[in-house]
């Protein structure tokens, strides 16, 4: 099987859109202080009624995001198998008014990670997360930047597995997920040029 991911136009958005982002949560991750003193660890607790989280049914559809923000600076990926649509990313430098960013003109965000229920665990999501962090680094950016909850213990998972270092966790983030914890990852992007 190749994956094939390739940037496309923001004309793209609506076959975007069309990739469920929606999962079952089945356990959550608990959050404890080190014992060490360096930092957090994560327990992950199965929940009592597993229950289906959908980010688009939330918030704003990836449709809606060029009326919400500046993507002039963003990068959209669109993941193809045999020429079939299974997966997308979407990444943003460089954008004014986005507080994820901090104001860093050197900070990428992954906006963005969705893949087809039926082609999760195929390699999709790593291919996309691989294409994200180049195109970060061909913008000078030296860091990369993930927001999850600790209700998605596949995407941490799957983070860490990225090399992303947990570096900021958030209670009381969501209004209206009061349960949820913010989780920010992050991998830094310049030590990886000076390896090569």
């Amino acid at each position: 099987m190749t994956i094939d991911v390739a940037a496309v136009s923001k004309a793209a958005l609506v076959e975007y859109a069309r990739i469920p982002i929606a999962f079952e949560v089945t356990a959550v991750l608990d959050i404890a202080a080190d014992h060490r003193g360096e930092g957090v660890q994560l327990f992950e607790r199965p929940v009592p009624t597993p229950y289906v989280k959908d980010y688009d049914a939330l918030s704003h559809t990836p449709t809606q995001w060029p009326s919400r923000f500046d993507t002039s600076q963003w990068r959209l990926m669109i993941a193809r198998i045999d020429g079939v649509c299974v997966g997308g990313a979407a990444v943003a430098c460089d954008t004014p008014g986005l507080d994820m960013l901090e104001g860093r003109s050197d900070l990428a965000v992954l906006w963005d990670i969705r893949v087809l229920p039926a082609n999760r665990r195929q390699g999709i999501g790593a291919a996309l997360f691989g294409a994200v962090e180049a195109w970060a680094f061909a913008k000078r950016c030296r860091q990369l930047k993930v927001e999850t909850q600790n209700v998605n213990v596949a995407a941490c998972r799957f983070y860490a597995r990225r090399g992303c270092v947990l570096r900021a966790v958030h209670h009381g983030v969501y209004p209206e997920c009061p349960n949820e914890v913010q989780l920010l990852w992050w991998k830094d992007l310049a030590h990886e040029a000076t390896a090569g």
